[in-house]
């Protein structure tokens, strides 16, 4: 039973950063947070290029490589406001960043998806011969 749940949760992990260029969708506040983390390594890492005998050269690939790290947080973020039931523009709203990486997601499928845990979501199939409430 140990085993099987080490598997699943495995699982969850290598689907977990899918599409993280895309603005659809949905993801959860561990995707968020970790998407958080790397960013910040992948700044660290453009920080670390030494200023080099051609400042122009240097400046435009600094810039070739915080473009696509700006796009990336940004698509993040704009997922989880997803998740949260709210348009991708609230990550623009100071503070809400933080927001976001503690408060919980909209119970079940809102109109950017249905709920990345899960939870709330309905499955028509498996609703086939229920009574109706």
């Amino acid at each position: 039973m140990y085993h099987f749940k080490i598997k699943l949760n495995l699982l969850k992990l290598l689907t977990m950063f899918q599409k993280t260029f895309s603005f659809n969708g949905r993801i959860r506040r561990i995707e968020y947070g970790l998407s958080y983390l790397m960013y910040f390594v992948g700044l660290g890492c453009v920080s670390l290029i030494n200023n080099s005998s051609e400042p122009t050269l240097l400046l435009l690939f600094r810039a070739i490589l915080i473009i696509p790290l700006c796009w990336y947080i940004l698509a993040q973020g704009a997922k989880r406001c997803h998740d949260r039931g709210n348009s991708g523009w609230w990550q623009l709203i100071p503070f809400y960043v933080l927001w976001m990486l503690f408060a919980d997601s909209q119970i079940g499928e809102n109109g950017y998806g249905p709920n990345p845990k899960g939870i709330g979501n309905v499955d028509l199939v498996a609703e086939i011969g229920n009574e109706i409430q």
